[in-house]
């Protein structure tokens, strides 16, 4: 049990914390026996019997004068080096007197943001930044695009995870992985452009006959465009007037049953807008009007019905949902009026967001949101794979956007051929399966036709995933699943040495795959018959694992 004394100004983004760092913990009372004790600031880092105590904090504090701990220096927005991983820190960092090899140094002065103190038989782990500040403007600030590829809030989890397991303390924890498979993986689609008879001469038909001739002819030349793509973005460009008066097939319409092909019975989610010609609004004012879209949910409605009848999810792709929790709930029941069934999740078109929106979308009534990402880049903007609780929100959870395919293959953004696109696209694979979590990807309702042609690297992805162990997942079911985890409560440290009681809303009809039970440092295991793997052991998570068992592990 990890006993926590912070500032009351603290709590709320301690919790959430622990929420992603699923481990038994408590905020620090009197007269009670802990493993661990987490202090940050001028808290007092006295603990009772703690073994390990670790006390976070930007600047010099009282505990450093009276141990005479060397501070080197302090800045704000550096970067630290931690196994070979960039951790940036972008408030208050201290780097200490000690130099050389560290588990966390300063990137340029290469000293150590970690001093180790022996204090009256127990071990003081004094780190040299604010934690719970750097989760806050992780969890709604958001990381800066040059940081994007960087899973930061998951290297403070493994950093704090190491310092505990290190010092011999046993650990449990729920980690974000579905028993059976090594991550979630959440393929998504925003239903932008579903139809290109819609489009006259305006902006969105000029852009697909300039990037249809011109743009592929160039990127033909330059080697970064199959001939058979070439002439395929040939060929639609010239039967486009054919289109408009009915004599040739509209080529962006039969998006759906192309995802069914590519996906093959993997149920996905598309986000569809729910009314046309209105491009809502911008924080400064109304939004340009080519951000309007060119039809609405009815428009669609029979393809919706097919998206449902194979399974698939339908969500909200909302215009002013993001400011307005009037017009949040008119566009969620606009969409549940056309599927005949209540819309759960919310993504915002272009993806229009700010730090008031998850308590605005709740209290139109939505559950999850997945707009938290990027245009111009991939990555994590919340530095976290896994769904979490916006600050301001009670309920409602957000489901990170990790990868949008045009912020991949736009030249305006990354402009990587499908080959680097693929490549980017395999690392953050690797994440996920050394960290968990779940990846979400978007790939636009006419990505697969002419003249994106984007269909080569999904394809890839796909099979990528399936290789490494993917639960595939929609986003209600991938936010339902970690809803499932949040459930999970740990006992008071009057449970047992180890803080072991645990209670959980396990549900196990509810066809969700099950939790796992995490522990480190364990010696007696022959009472929990499972999977065994290096420097942890698995169990599944069910009403067989008891308190009594698990007060015996690692003692």
């Amino acid at each position: 049990m990890i006993g926590v004394r912070a500032d009351s100004s603290e709590h709320a983004v301690i919790a959430e914390f622990f929420e992603l760092f699923k481990t038994p913990w408590e905020f620090y009372r009197e007269g009670q026996s802990y493993n661990v004790l987490l202090s940050t600031g001028n808290q007092n880092p006295e603990g009772g019997s703690a073994k390990l105590v670790l006390l976070y904090a930007g600047r010099k504090v009282l505990f450093d004068s009276q141990k005479k701990i060397g501070i080197a220096s302090r800045k704000s927005n550096c970067v630290l080096a931690y196994k070979g991983t960039r951790v940036p820190i972008y408030g208050d960092c201290i780097a200490f007197q000690e130099k050389g090899a560290g588990l966390l140094v300063d990137e340029e002065s290469h000293r150590s943001a970690i001093n180790r103190q022996q204090d009256s038989g127990r071990t003081v782990m004094r780190i040299g930044y604010d934690l719970f500040g750097e989760i806050r403007t992780l969890l709604t600030v958001g990381q800066p695009v040059a940081y994007a590829a960087i899973p930061t809030l998951d290297l403070h989890i493994a950093l704090m995870r190491d310092l505990i397991v290190a010092s011999g303390v046993s650990l449990i924890e729920v980690p974000p992985v579905p028993d059976g498979y090594s991550f979630i993986a959440c393929l998504t689609h925003d239903v932008d452009h579903p139809s290109i008879r819609r489009h006259k001469a305006d902006h969105t038909a000029l852009g697909f006959l300039y990037r249809a001739v011109f743009a592929s002819t160039g990127n033909f030349l330059r080697g970064r465009l199959p001939l058979s793509t070439l002439l395929t973005n040939w060929a639609a460009a010239f039967k486009l007037p054919f289109v408009h008066v009915g004599l040739a097939k509209d080529f962006w319409r039969g998006f759906v049953g192309r995802y069914l092909e590519v996906e093959k019975g993997l149920s996905s989610t598309f986000f569809v807008i729910p009314f046309e010609n209105d491009p809502g609004r911008t924080p400064d004012g109304p939004a340009p009007s080519f951000r309007a879209s060119r039809y609405g949910a009815d428009d669609i409605a029979d393809l919706l019905q097919q998206m449902s009848e194979a399974g698939c999810e339908v969500g909200l792709h909302g215009i002013d949902a993001w400011c307005d929790s009037a017009r949040a709930h008119e566009e969620l029941k606009e969409i549940g009026r056309i599927i005949g069934a209540a819309t759960a999740g919310v993504r915002m078109h272009w993806l229009y967001y700010d730090q008031l929106s998850p308590a605005v979308l709740e209290q139109a009534g939505a559950v999850y949101d997945s707009t938290s990402g990027y245009r111009e880049t991939v990555g994590y903007r919340a530095g976290t794979t896994q769904v979490f609780k916006p600050l301001r929100a009670a309920r409602l959870l957000e489901l990170p956007l990790h990868a949008m395919d045009t912020a991949l293959f736009y030249p305006a953004y990354l402009g990587l051929s499908s080959h680097q696109a693929k490549g980017l696209l395999d690392r953050m694979v690797g994440n996920m399966v050394e960290l968990g979590g779940c990846m979400t990807t978007n790939w636009h309702d006419r990505s697969l036709a002419p003249e994106r042609m984007w269909g080569a690297c999904y394809r890839e992805l796909i099979a990528e995933l399936k290789e490494r162990k993917a639960w595939f997942a929609t986003a209600g079911q991938a936010t339902s699943w970690f809803q499932k985890r949040r459930a999970v409560k740990f006992g008071s440290g009057d449970a047992g040495p180890h803080g072991a009681s645990l209670g959980a809303a396990l549900a196990p009809e509810d066809a969700l795959p099950g939790l796992r039970l995490r522990v480190h440092n364990v010696q007696e295991s022959s009472k929990l018959g499972t999977r065994g793997q290096v420097g942890y052991l698995d169990i599944v998570f069910d009403e067989s694992v008891d308190s009594r068992t698990l007060c015996g592990v690692g003692k």
